[in-house]
């Protein structure tokens, strides 16, 4: 059978699956023609690599084919009908101020905005405390009219998620501040968005498969974000998390437009913390900068975007998030001990809290995997931890906790996938790597974190968490829809995986 019959008879087979990205009928009249010669730059255009095996034999250098002709127009030249992966990222963070006392600029900064009505958002510890009362003095001294919203959820679910959206909607505010940790600022960031869109229905903008993941259309309030922990980097993300109570796992919403306009980064706040909120907020800074460091390459995630505006923001490692991410490691190598158990020393405070920073920006561009899909069901399945030192009133797992549970067996996991990658985060974090082998990177970077986890004292695995291995399949369910996370790991997991790492990670030392 001649070539060009072969082809002919796929051209009419494929034909309507190429509408919309080639111009279908010109390609078919194109190649039903005996006497043109073909090459594979050719049939790569037509988005049929497999086709290629037909040609083989035919050599490019005679091709006269449109691709290799004089009169060869752009027609074809669609990289969506071969590109599955994407090509490109984008950068994007919010603005950010860094300083002591810089919080007191509020009242300023929302007066040349011309903000007219403003919700200060945050939970009812910090209500109390200096960080609020510093918020609340600068907006009265610029004469800027605001609300009081206190009662964020720590670790907040759908239901809460909903309360605070009521009160902005009724509120009809046009700005906001958050002032808190990252429970508080992704509070702030729904309740900005659903006001903003009153008429979309809560799962419209949540993640899929669970919600929708419609993208944001609507225009939203400036809002002003000061992070009271170094940890969630939410200051910098267009990233929401939540408990959705009907499945018992986090879910959220992840989108550019809810990016904070402003974040406030003033280090006096984090002389607050209690030792162990300082200890797993670090964590969580650990785990975003490595999380963010091994992700699949910008270049590997698929689908390809038909429009840069379904471009995820979670997008995976690329250069731009690769030197924030290693540099946040950096920073917490040398200081993330010092600023646990010493609540005064504000040189290290002030270090974790710009890595918090460091790393929100790195993750919010490239993205997290493995562990933080596997602590959502671990803090959705909570039953009775009362973590020390968190002041809320019911049992909760706080969220750098239960990231970092699962660490040391998710990185010996996908080490084989990049083991150089493995390696020099073992290496910024103090480890001697002189002598490490590739095939070593999963085990030496494991226990790089099990020394952190050990000196700072964190619970002994899911057991000590109140979890046993019949939990497992529970955990595995609830991390099985998490794909926004999941699907950047550099090494696909079946179920069998799961449950493996979940089992691994019962007891961590």
């Amino acid at each position: 059978m001649p070539i060009y019959t072969k082809i002919k008879k796929w051209v009419t087979v494929e034909r309507w699956q190429l509408r919309g990205r080639l111009h279908t009928s010109k390609l078919f009249a194109y190649y039903i023609q005996p006497s043109n010669s073909y090459c594979e730059e050719e049939l790569i255009m037509a988005g049929r690599g497999k086709a290629l095996n037909l040609l083989k034999h035919i050599s490019s250098a005679t091709c006269q084919c449109p691709a290799h002709s004089g009169g060869w127009s752009q027609m074809a030249h669609s990289t969506k009908a071969t590109k599955t992966t994407d090509y490109a990222f984008e950068m994007a963070c919010s603005t950010v101020r860094y300083g002591p006392g810089v919080t007191k600029e509020i009242g300023q900064d929302l007066e040349a905005m011309g903000a007219k009505r403003v919700l200060v958002m945050t939970d009812k510890t910090l209500a109390k405390m200096s960080p609020v009362g510093v918020v609340v003095n600068s907006l009265t001294k610029y004469n800027v009219n605001f609300s009081v919203f206190d009662n964020v959820r720590i670790e907040p679910t759908d239901v809460s998620f909903k309360e605070a959206i009521n009160f902005a909607k009724e509120g009809e505010f046009d700005a906001y501040v958050a002032v808190g940790g990252g429970s508080v600022m992704d509070t702030c960031k729904a309740a900005n968005l659903y006001a903003s869109d009153p008429d979309a229905d809560f799962l419209d903008y949540v993640n899929p498969p669970i919600g929708k993941g419609k993208p944001v259309t609507a225009k939203l309030s400036p809002l002003i974000a000061v992070p009271t922990t170094a940890g969630t980097g939410s200051e910098t993300t267009g990233v929401a998390i939540f408990d959705y109570e009907l499945l018992k796992a986090k879910t959220g919403i992840a989108n550019r437009a809810l990016r904070p306009t402003l974040g406030i980064i003033d280090p006096l706040h984090t002389l607050l913390m209690p030792e162990r909120v300082a200890a797993y907020s670090g964590f969580d800074v650990l785990c975003h900068a490595l999380e963010s460091y091994t992700a699949i390459p910008y270049h590997d995630r698929s689908p390809c975007p038909e429009n840069p505006l379904q471009r995820p923001a979670y997008q995976g490692s690329n250069p731009i998030s690769d030197v924030w991410s290693i540099h946040a490691l950096g920073v917490l190598a040398k200081y993330f001990k010092r600023s646990v158990y010493n609540a005064d020393d504000v040189e290290a405070r002030s270090k974790m809290h710009l890595a918090s920073t460091f790393a929100g920006v790195g993750f919010g561009n490239a993205g997290v995997h493995l562990c933080h899909g596997m602590s959502y069901p671990i803090a959705g399945n909570v039953r009775n931890f009362l973590p020390s030192d968190y002041k809320c009133d019911h049992p909760i797992i706080p969220h750098g906790l239960s990231v970092v549970m699962t660490a040391p067996a998710v990185f010996q996991f996908t080490a084989s996938m990049c083991p150089e990658r493995h390696i020099e985060a073992a290496k910024v974090l103090g480890k001697d790597v002189t002598n490490v082998k590739r095939e070593d990177a999963g085990c030496v970077l494991a226990d790089v974190l099990r020394e952190f986890m050990h000196e700072m004292k964190v619970d002994n695995g899911l057991e000590a968490l109140g979890y046993t291995t019949d939990d497992i399949p529970a955990l595995v369910k609830g991390t099985l829809p998490q794909h926004r996370v999941t699907k950047l790991a550099p090494r696909e997991q079946s179920e069998e995986d799961l449950a493996t790492l979940f089992e691994n990670s019962m007891k961590v030392f």
